[in-house]
Protein backbone atom coordinates (compact mmCIF):
# COMPACT_ATOMS: atom_id res chain seq x y z
CA UNK A 1 0.00 0.00 0.00
CA UNK A 2 1.27 3.39 -1.01
CA UNK A 3 1.74 5.86 1.82
CA UNK A 4 1.55 8.65 -0.55
CA UNK A 5 -2.20 7.42 -1.42
CA UNK A 6 -3.54 6.31 1.88
CA UNK A 7 -6.26 8.11 3.04
CA UNK A 8 -6.74 8.88 6.44
CA UNK A 9 -8.82 5.79 7.79
CA UNK A 10 -6.13 3.63 6.25
CA UNK A 11 -3.24 4.98 7.72
CA UNK A 12 -5.00 5.14 11.01
CA UNK A 13 -5.15 1.28 10.79
CA UNK A 14 -1.54 1.24 9.61
CA UNK A 15 -0.07 2.98 11.90
CA UNK A 16 -2.22 1.09 15.02
CA UNK A 17 -1.17 -1.76 13.93
CA UNK A 18 2.88 -1.07 13.94
CA UNK A 19 2.14 0.12 17.68
CA UNK A 20 -0.40 -2.26 18.81
CA UNK A 21 2.60 -5.31 17.12
CA UNK A 22 5.81 -3.55 18.25
CA UNK A 23 4.66 -2.14 21.85
CA UNK A 24 2.31 -4.53 22.66
CA UNK A 25 0.93 -3.95 26.62
CA UNK A 26 -1.42 -1.25 26.94
CA UNK A 27 -1.53 -1.12 23.26
CA UNK A 28 -3.31 -4.26 22.62
CA UNK A 29 -5.91 -3.42 24.50
CA UNK A 30 -7.36 -0.23 22.92
CA UNK A 31 -9.46 0.12 18.82
CA UNK A 32 -7.62 1.54 16.50
CA UNK A 33 -10.47 4.44 16.91
CA UNK A 34 -9.69 5.83 20.19
CA UNK A 35 -5.45 5.87 19.67
CA UNK A 36 -4.87 9.65 18.85
CA UNK A 37 -3.48 9.92 15.61
CA UNK A 38 -1.80 13.06 14.06
CA UNK A 39 0.60 13.70 11.17
CA UNK A 40 3.92 16.06 12.09
CA UNK A 41 5.45 16.17 8.39
CA UNK A 42 5.33 14.54 5.45
CA UNK A 43 7.29 14.99 1.33
CA UNK A 44 9.09 12.67 -0.59
CA UNK A 45 11.35 11.23 2.37
CA UNK A 46 9.94 11.21 5.44
CA UNK A 47 6.70 10.59 6.52
CA UNK A 48 5.91 11.24 10.55
CA UNK A 49 2.99 10.39 12.55
CA UNK A 50 2.65 11.10 16.40
CA UNK A 51 0.58 8.40 17.90
CA UNK A 52 -1.44 8.51 21.89
CA UNK A 53 -2.94 6.25 23.54
CA UNK A 54 -6.39 7.83 24.67
CA UNK A 55 -6.48 10.19 28.08
CA UNK A 56 -8.70 6.31 29.52
CA UNK A 57 -5.81 4.19 28.89
CA UNK A 58 -3.29 4.05 31.56
CA UNK A 59 -0.08 2.36 30.51
CA UNK A 60 2.16 0.49 33.22
CA UNK A 61 5.62 1.31 33.97
CA UNK A 62 7.99 1.24 31.12
CA UNK A 63 5.09 1.51 28.52
CA UNK A 64 5.00 4.47 26.20
CA UNK A 65 1.99 6.23 26.09
CA UNK A 66 2.94 8.30 22.87
CA UNK A 67 5.36 7.39 20.45
CA UNK A 68 6.18 8.83 16.49
CA UNK A 69 5.94 6.42 13.65
CA UNK A 70 8.31 7.30 10.77
CA UNK A 71 7.63 6.04 6.89
CA UNK A 72 10.79 6.23 4.85
CA UNK A 73 8.54 6.90 1.63
CA UNK A 74 10.55 6.62 -1.83
CA UNK A 75 14.15 5.55 -2.13
CA UNK A 76 15.10 6.95 -5.19
CA UNK A 77 18.34 8.63 -7.03
CA UNK A 78 22.23 7.78 -6.48
CA UNK A 79 22.98 6.84 -2.90
CA UNK A 80 19.76 7.27 -1.87
CA UNK A 81 19.38 3.45 -0.02
CA UNK A 82 23.17 3.83 1.01
CA UNK A 83 22.03 6.90 2.88
CA UNK A 84 19.08 5.38 4.56
CA UNK A 85 20.75 2.09 5.55
CA UNK A 86 23.40 4.44 7.26
CA UNK A 87 21.08 6.88 8.94
CA UNK A 88 19.42 3.56 10.50
CA UNK A 89 22.28 2.19 12.01
CA UNK A 90 23.28 5.89 13.37
CA UNK A 91 20.18 6.44 15.04
CA UNK A 92 19.65 2.79 16.62
CA UNK A 93 23.71 3.13 17.81
CA UNK A 94 22.81 6.64 19.55
CA UNK A 95 19.71 5.58 20.93
CA UNK A 96 21.47 2.70 22.74
CA UNK A 97 24.23 5.21 24.03
CA UNK A 98 21.18 7.18 25.04
CA UNK A 99 22.44 10.35 23.01
CA UNK A 100 19.31 10.72 21.32
CA UNK A 101 15.60 9.13 21.14
CA UNK A 102 14.70 5.60 21.87
CA UNK A 103 14.23 3.27 19.41
CA UNK A 104 10.89 1.25 19.94
CA UNK A 105 11.09 -0.38 16.68
CA UNK A 106 12.31 -1.32 13.53
CA UNK A 107 9.83 -2.63 10.87
CA UNK A 108 9.53 -3.05 6.88
CA UNK A 109 9.71 1.10 5.58
CA UNK A 110 9.76 2.34 8.85
CA UNK A 111 10.51 2.71 12.27
CA UNK A 112 9.26 3.67 15.60
CA UNK A 113 10.60 6.45 17.58
CA UNK A 114 9.94 7.69 21.44
CA UNK A 115 8.21 11.13 21.52
CA UNK A 116 9.97 13.64 23.24
CA UNK A 117 7.86 16.20 24.91
CA UNK A 118 10.09 19.21 24.20
CA UNK A 119 10.60 22.14 22.12
CA UNK A 120 13.68 23.34 19.92
CA UNK A 121 16.26 25.54 21.63
CA UNK A 122 16.46 29.23 20.60
CA UNK A 123 19.24 30.86 19.46
CA UNK A 124 18.92 33.42 22.40
CA UNK A 125 19.31 30.76 24.62
CA UNK A 126 23.20 28.86 22.87
CA UNK A 127 24.24 32.36 25.70
CA UNK A 128 23.08 30.55 28.97
CA UNK A 129 26.44 29.09 29.88
CA UNK A 130 24.42 25.90 31.67
CA UNK A 131 23.35 25.21 27.87
CA UNK A 132 25.78 25.80 26.06
CA UNK A 133 28.27 23.49 28.43
CA UNK A 134 25.75 20.68 27.64
CA UNK A 135 25.98 21.02 23.71
CA UNK A 136 29.85 21.01 24.24
CA UNK A 137 29.76 17.69 26.25
CA UNK A 138 26.61 16.26 23.74
CA UNK A 139 29.01 17.16 20.91
CA UNK A 140 31.89 15.54 22.43
CA UNK A 141 29.84 12.29 23.21
CA UNK A 142 29.44 12.43 19.78
CA UNK A 143 32.11 12.93 18.65
CA UNK A 144 34.06 9.81 20.68
CA UNK A 145 32.02 7.45 19.49
CA UNK A 146 33.42 4.82 16.65
CA UNK A 147 30.17 4.57 14.51
CA UNK A 148 30.49 1.17 11.70
CA UNK A 149 30.34 3.56 8.82
CA UNK A 150 32.88 4.82 6.68
CA UNK A 151 35.86 6.85 7.94
CA UNK A 152 36.90 8.64 5.05
CA UNK A 153 35.97 12.76 5.54
CA UNK A 154 34.61 12.68 2.36
CA UNK A 155 31.10 14.04 3.21
CA UNK A 156 31.77 18.01 3.40
CA UNK A 157 33.64 17.77 0.17
CA UNK A 158 31.91 15.57 -1.71
CA UNK A 159 28.43 17.23 -0.79
CA UNK A 160 29.36 20.80 -1.48
CA UNK A 161 30.53 19.28 -4.78
CA UNK A 162 27.14 17.76 -6.00
CA UNK A 163 25.46 21.41 -4.74
CA UNK A 164 27.79 23.04 -6.49
CA UNK A 165 27.04 21.34 -10.08
CA UNK A 166 23.37 21.95 -8.95
CA UNK A 167 23.41 25.28 -7.99
CA UNK A 168 24.74 26.13 -11.50
CA UNK A 169 21.87 24.72 -13.20
CA UNK A 170 19.53 25.97 -9.96
CA UNK A 171 20.71 29.92 -11.37
CA UNK A 172 20.65 29.65 -14.81
CA UNK A 173 16.24 28.31 -14.55
CA UNK A 174 15.56 30.24 -11.58
CA UNK A 175 12.86 33.63 -12.28
CA UNK A 176 13.94 37.04 -10.80
CA UNK A 177 10.42 36.44 -8.92
CA UNK A 178 9.24 33.90 -6.29
CA UNK A 179 6.17 33.30 -3.80
CA UNK A 180 8.07 33.94 -0.12
CA UNK A 181 5.01 33.16 1.71
CA UNK A 182 1.39 32.14 2.61
CA UNK A 183 -0.34 34.93 1.06
CA UNK A 184 1.37 34.13 -2.12
CA UNK A 185 3.58 37.73 -1.73
CA UNK A 186 6.31 37.88 -4.64
CA UNK A 187 9.60 38.65 -3.90
CA UNK A 188 12.17 40.60 -6.22
CA UNK A 189 15.55 38.00 -5.50
CA UNK A 190 17.30 39.27 -8.58
CA UNK A 191 19.85 41.45 -6.10
CA UNK A 192 20.79 38.46 -3.96
CA UNK A 193 20.78 36.13 -7.32
CA UNK A 194 23.17 38.90 -9.10
CA UNK A 195 25.49 38.80 -5.81
CA UNK A 196 26.02 35.24 -5.94
CA UNK A 197 26.42 35.02 -9.61
CA UNK A 198 29.38 37.37 -8.77
CA UNK A 199 31.47 35.48 -6.73
CA UNK A 200 33.74 32.94 -8.30
CA UNK A 201 32.56 29.71 -6.27
CA UNK A 202 34.13 27.60 -7.95
CA UNK A 203 37.70 28.75 -7.17
CA UNK A 204 36.60 29.82 -3.87
CA UNK A 205 35.69 26.23 -2.57
CA UNK A 206 38.80 25.16 -4.51
CA UNK A 207 40.86 27.96 -2.10
CA UNK A 208 39.01 26.79 0.77
CA UNK A 209 40.10 23.44 0.52
CA UNK A 210 43.29 23.73 0.56
CA UNK A 211 43.48 26.44 3.35
CA UNK A 212 41.75 24.10 5.39
CA UNK A 213 43.73 21.22 5.16
CA UNK A 214 46.64 23.13 6.52
CA UNK A 215 45.16 22.37 9.72
CA UNK A 216 45.12 18.58 10.10
CA UNK A 217 41.23 18.83 12.32
CA UNK A 218 41.07 15.32 13.57
CA UNK A 219 38.20 13.22 12.05
CA UNK A 220 35.65 12.05 14.26
CA UNK A 221 32.09 11.50 14.16
CA UNK A 222 29.91 14.18 13.72
CA UNK A 223 26.34 15.65 13.22
CA UNK A 224 27.11 18.32 11.26
CA UNK A 225 23.93 20.06 11.05
CA UNK A 226 23.27 23.45 12.23
CA UNK A 227 22.49 22.99 16.33
CA UNK A 228 19.29 25.60 15.90
CA UNK A 229 18.13 25.27 12.20
CA UNK A 230 14.20 24.39 12.37
CA UNK A 231 13.37 25.33 9.39
CA UNK A 232 15.84 22.62 7.56
CA UNK A 233 13.46 20.33 6.68
CA UNK A 234 10.42 22.42 7.69
CA UNK A 235 8.71 21.69 10.85
CA UNK A 236 4.87 21.13 11.98
CA UNK A 237 3.58 21.79 15.48
CA UNK A 238 1.78 19.36 17.19
CA UNK A 239 0.57 20.47 20.48
CA UNK A 240 4.58 21.09 21.85
CA UNK A 241 5.98 18.45 18.94
CA UNK A 242 7.87 20.46 16.29
CA UNK A 243 11.10 19.30 14.51
CA UNK A 244 14.39 20.79 14.79
CA UNK A 245 17.76 19.20 15.78
CA UNK A 246 18.28 20.00 19.70
CA UNK A 247 15.40 19.39 21.60
CA UNK A 248 14.84 21.13 25.59
CA UNK A 249 13.02 19.30 28.15
CA UNK A 250 11.78 22.14 30.02
CA UNK A 251 10.71 19.01 32.91
CA UNK A 252 14.20 17.32 32.74
CA UNK A 253 14.93 16.17 36.54
CA UNK A 254 19.11 15.74 35.75
CA UNK A 255 21.18 17.76 33.68
CA UNK A 256 22.08 14.99 31.26
CA UNK A 257 17.83 14.94 30.12
CA UNK A 258 17.96 18.71 29.71
CA UNK A 259 18.91 18.41 26.01
CA UNK A 260 18.13 15.98 23.33
CA UNK A 261 19.68 15.60 20.12
CA UNK A 262 18.18 14.37 16.82
CA UNK A 263 17.91 14.40 13.42
CA UNK A 264 20.57 12.31 12.06
CA UNK A 265 20.64 12.09 8.13
CA UNK A 266 23.39 14.28 7.74
CA UNK A 267 25.70 12.37 10.30
CA UNK A 268 29.26 11.41 8.88
CA UNK A 269 32.86 11.29 9.64
CA UNK A 270 33.99 14.52 9.44
CA UNK A 271 36.76 17.19 10.56
CA UNK A 272 36.00 18.05 14.54
CA UNK A 273 36.11 21.99 13.35
CA UNK A 274 33.23 21.68 11.21
CA UNK A 275 30.77 21.23 13.84
CA UNK A 276 32.11 22.76 16.33
CA UNK A 277 32.48 26.12 13.71
CA UNK A 278 28.65 25.23 12.90
CA UNK A 279 27.29 25.73 16.52
CA UNK A 280 29.19 29.07 17.07
CA UNK A 281 28.22 30.41 13.69
CA UNK A 282 24.71 29.50 14.97
CA UNK A 283 25.13 32.30 17.64
CA UNK A 284 24.62 34.90 15.19
CA UNK A 285 21.12 33.74 12.82
CA UNK A 286 18.08 33.72 14.14
CA UNK A 287 14.88 31.93 12.38
CA UNK A 288 12.10 32.76 14.58
CA UNK A 289 12.26 36.64 12.65
CA UNK A 290 8.85 36.61 11.83
CA UNK A 291 8.63 39.07 8.77
CA UNK A 292 10.24 38.10 5.78
CA UNK A 293 13.43 36.67 4.96
CA UNK A 294 12.47 34.98 8.23
CA UNK A 295 15.79 35.16 9.82
CA UNK A 296 18.06 37.71 11.08
CA UNK A 297 21.83 37.82 11.31
CA UNK A 298 23.55 39.21 14.15
CA UNK A 299 27.28 39.40 13.72
CA UNK A 300 27.51 40.91 17.29
CA UNK A 301 25.99 37.92 18.80
CA UNK A 302 29.28 35.65 17.87
CA UNK A 303 30.45 34.30 21.10
CA UNK A 304 33.25 36.21 22.46
CA UNK A 305 36.78 34.03 22.68
CA UNK A 306 35.60 33.59 26.20
CA UNK A 307 32.80 32.01 25.54
CA UNK A 308 33.87 30.15 22.85
CA UNK A 309 37.02 28.39 25.06
CA UNK A 310 34.20 27.81 27.72
CA UNK A 311 32.88 25.54 25.46
CA UNK A 312 35.85 24.29 24.40
CA UNK A 313 36.84 23.58 27.94
CA UNK A 314 33.68 21.48 28.30
CA UNK A 315 34.10 19.56 25.16
CA UNK A 316 37.70 18.40 25.90
CA UNK A 317 37.12 17.50 29.82
CA UNK A 318 33.82 15.57 28.43
CA UNK A 319 36.70 14.01 25.74
CA UNK A 320 39.05 12.95 28.23
CA UNK A 321 36.18 11.40 30.57
CA UNK A 322 34.38 9.47 27.83
CA UNK A 323 37.51 7.99 26.99
CA UNK A 324 38.42 6.67 30.16
CA UNK A 325 35.05 5.29 30.74
CA UNK A 326 34.79 2.83 28.22
CA UNK A 327 36.89 2.67 24.64
CA UNK A 328 35.50 -0.31 23.08
CA UNK A 329 32.81 1.89 20.98
CA UNK A 330 35.23 5.13 21.01
CA UNK A 331 37.00 6.81 18.42
CA UNK A 332 40.79 5.62 19.08
CA UNK A 333 42.11 9.60 17.80
CA UNK A 334 40.20 11.01 20.76
CA UNK A 335 42.46 9.40 22.64
CA UNK A 336 45.43 11.27 21.89
CA UNK A 337 43.34 14.89 22.52
CA UNK A 338 43.59 16.45 26.28
CA UNK A 339 42.09 19.00 28.16
CA UNK A 340 45.22 20.91 28.29
CA UNK A 341 45.48 24.85 27.36
CA UNK A 342 47.53 24.15 23.88
CA UNK A 343 44.45 21.67 22.65
CA UNK A 344 42.28 24.20 24.25
CA UNK A 345 43.90 27.34 21.49
CA UNK A 346 44.01 24.45 19.03
CA UNK A 347 40.28 24.11 18.50
CA UNK A 348 39.97 27.55 19.23
CA UNK A 349 42.19 28.19 15.70
CA UNK A 350 40.23 25.12 14.15
CA UNK A 351 36.66 26.13 14.82
CA UNK A 352 37.63 30.00 13.77
CA UNK A 353 38.99 28.73 10.11
CA UNK A 354 36.21 26.21 9.74
CA UNK A 355 33.79 29.02 9.89
CA UNK A 356 34.41 29.49 6.62
CA UNK A 357 32.89 25.84 5.54
CA UNK A 358 30.17 25.87 7.51
CA UNK A 359 29.05 29.59 6.22
CA UNK A 360 29.99 28.39 2.24
CA UNK A 361 27.82 24.70 2.82
CA UNK A 362 25.06 26.63 4.25
CA UNK A 363 24.85 28.73 1.49
CA UNK A 364 24.66 26.26 -0.83
CA UNK A 365 22.05 24.52 0.87
CA UNK A 366 20.31 27.70 0.23
CA UNK A 367 20.55 28.02 -3.17
CA UNK A 368 20.05 24.54 -3.69
CA UNK A 369 16.57 24.54 -1.71
CA UNK A 370 14.90 28.03 -3.10
CA UNK A 371 13.13 26.15 -5.75
CA UNK A 372 12.24 23.41 -4.39
CA UNK A 373 11.03 24.36 -0.61
CA UNK A 374 7.65 24.55 0.04
CA UNK A 375 9.08 26.76 3.16
CA UNK A 376 8.10 30.08 3.17
CA UNK A 377 11.71 31.21 3.79
CA UNK A 378 14.22 33.90 2.43
CA UNK A 379 16.43 30.82 0.68
CA UNK A 380 18.21 33.58 -1.53
CA UNK A 381 18.66 36.24 0.90
CA UNK A 382 20.08 33.69 3.43
CA UNK A 383 22.21 32.17 0.49
CA UNK A 384 23.38 35.80 0.31
CA UNK A 385 23.72 36.50 3.86
CA UNK A 386 26.07 33.09 4.47
CA UNK A 387 28.41 34.15 1.54
CA UNK A 388 29.15 37.55 2.19
CA UNK A 389 29.70 36.14 5.94
CA UNK A 390 32.04 34.20 4.16
CA UNK A 391 34.39 36.92 2.47
CA UNK A 392 34.23 39.06 5.45
CA UNK A 393 35.58 35.88 7.46
CA UNK A 394 38.05 35.05 4.73
CA UNK A 395 39.16 38.71 4.95
CA UNK A 396 39.73 38.62 8.75
CA UNK A 397 41.77 35.10 8.76
CA UNK A 398 43.99 36.34 5.98
CA UNK A 399 44.95 39.74 8.45
CA UNK A 400 45.29 37.24 10.52
CA UNK A 401 47.21 34.38 9.68
CA UNK A 402 47.96 34.98 6.30
CA UNK A 403 47.69 32.45 3.23
CA UNK A 404 49.85 29.86 5.59
CA UNK A 405 48.75 28.73 8.80
CA UNK A 406 51.24 27.59 11.23
CA UNK A 407 50.95 24.22 12.67
CA UNK A 408 51.69 24.90 16.26
CA UNK A 409 49.35 27.31 17.91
Amino acid sequence: MSITSSNKSEMREKTFRICRDYLNGIWKMIAPQEMVLKQVSGGMSNFLYYCALPPMAKPKQGEPSRVLVRFYGQIHGEGALEALLTESVIFTLLSERKLGPKLHGVFPGGRLEEFIPARPLKTKELVDPEISSIIAEKMAQIHSLDVPISKEPTWLWDTMNRWMSNMKVTLAAQPTHQIVDNDFIEKDVSSAMRSILSWKLDSEMDWMKTYLTQLRSPVVFCHNVCINISFLKGFTKVNDLQEGNILIRESAVTREEKLVIIDFEYCSYNYRGFDVANHFCEWMYDYTFDKYPKFSYNPAAMPSVEQQLYFIRYYLETVQREMGIDDSHKNPIMNTIDAGPQNELRLLREAECYMLASHFFWGLWAVVNAPVSSIPFGYWEYAEARFAAYFEHKQNLLRKYGEVIEENV
